[in-house]
């Protein structure tokens, strides 16, 4: 039976005849579907958030694999939670079938290769302490399946982000189907199911740090100013919980090595860097904790 990610989308067999404006209004009705795709696979993927905060919690790790377009998404979204998060570069993790070279271009068969899924995971050092999230829009990526079977055996804790109606396997711990329906064009699963699994790696990292204590609110108070942008923000973020003045909020976020945190603890607390970062870890990381 053919998967609803190679379905033909019958609003969609007489888009070549279509103008672009059209076009663009069919695309963005389809879009639309997304979101509400989405809401309904809440349950489940509260499921599979709670066992990722609860994995790091105890230091393991989160990790993305999967090929093409899924498996750009993951290495995307766990590479900007470093910047974003003041996170280790191995909290999260992502894999992508064909190596870094298919981050820039297609690596045929590379999808396929279900030894090469086997030994990412080896060789990423995958273990009882981690959770790794195969990123498959089919359900049937060879590679994807090949690591996840891999990555159970060594004891991790596994879930599964598709677009398909699959069936749960017993090496697949959370199943996360997003059902958005056949694509505008047929089989392109970089459209709607790209655009799912975006929303849904978002939610995931997003409530995961919001519940390790790096935001006070929903302001991003533990990033690491590392150039212009997050120096200018990290500035106001401190002036806004110290009230001092724009320049003397950026002299103390220098003093404090660019880490906003430390800095308004510094300033709150009159201690000193020092000081300040071993009351944040006392705390478990909660600003809110330390400063009311």
């Amino acid at each position: 039976m053919t998967g609803i990610t190679e379905q033909q989308n019958s609003t969609s067999i007489n888009i070549d005849q279509m103008n672009s404006d059209e076009i663009l209004t069919l695309i963005n009705s389809e879009d639309q579907k997304v979101p509400r795709a989405v809401n309904e696979a809440i349950p489940v993927i509260t499921k599979f958030v709670d066992k990722v905060i609860s994995c790091l919690e105890k230091g393991g790790s989160l990790f993305y694999i999967g090929s093409g377009t899924s498996g750009r998404l993951g290495v995307l979204d766990a590479v900007e939670c470093v910047p974003t998060f003041s996170v280790p570069s191995t909290m999260v993790q992502g894999i992508i079938a064909g190596n870094k070279d298919a981050m820039f271009r297609s690596i045929e068969g590379a999808e396929d290769d279900k030894a090469a899924g086997e030994r990412a995971v080896l060789e990423a050092g995958i273990s009882d302490r981690d959770v790794i999230l195969g990123i498959a829009a089919s359900s049937t990526t060879p590679y994807v399946l090949a690591a996840l079977k891999a990555a159970k055996q060594t004891g991790a804790f596994t879930g599964l982000l598709c677009c398909n109606e699959a069936q749960q396997s017993d090496f697949v711990d959370v199943l996360i189907p997003i059902i958005v329906g056949p694509e505008v064009i047929t089989g392109s699963t970089r459209m709607k199911s790209g655009t799912a699994t975006k929303l849904v790696l978002n939610m995931i990292t997003t409530t995961t740090m919001i519940k390790l204590n790096k935001t006070y609110g929903n302001l991003m108070v533990d990033l690491k100013a590392c150039n212009h942008k997050l120096w200018e923000r990290g500035t106001r973020l401190v002036a806004h919980f110290t009230d001092l003045p724009h320049n003397e909020a950026g002299e103390l976020l220098r003093n404090c090595d660019g880490e906003v945190k430390t800095a308004i603890v510094v300033h709150k607390l009159k201690i000193s860097q020092d000081e300040a970062r071993k009351t944040l870890k006392n705390a478990l990381g909660s600003l809110r904790s330390v400063i009311g």
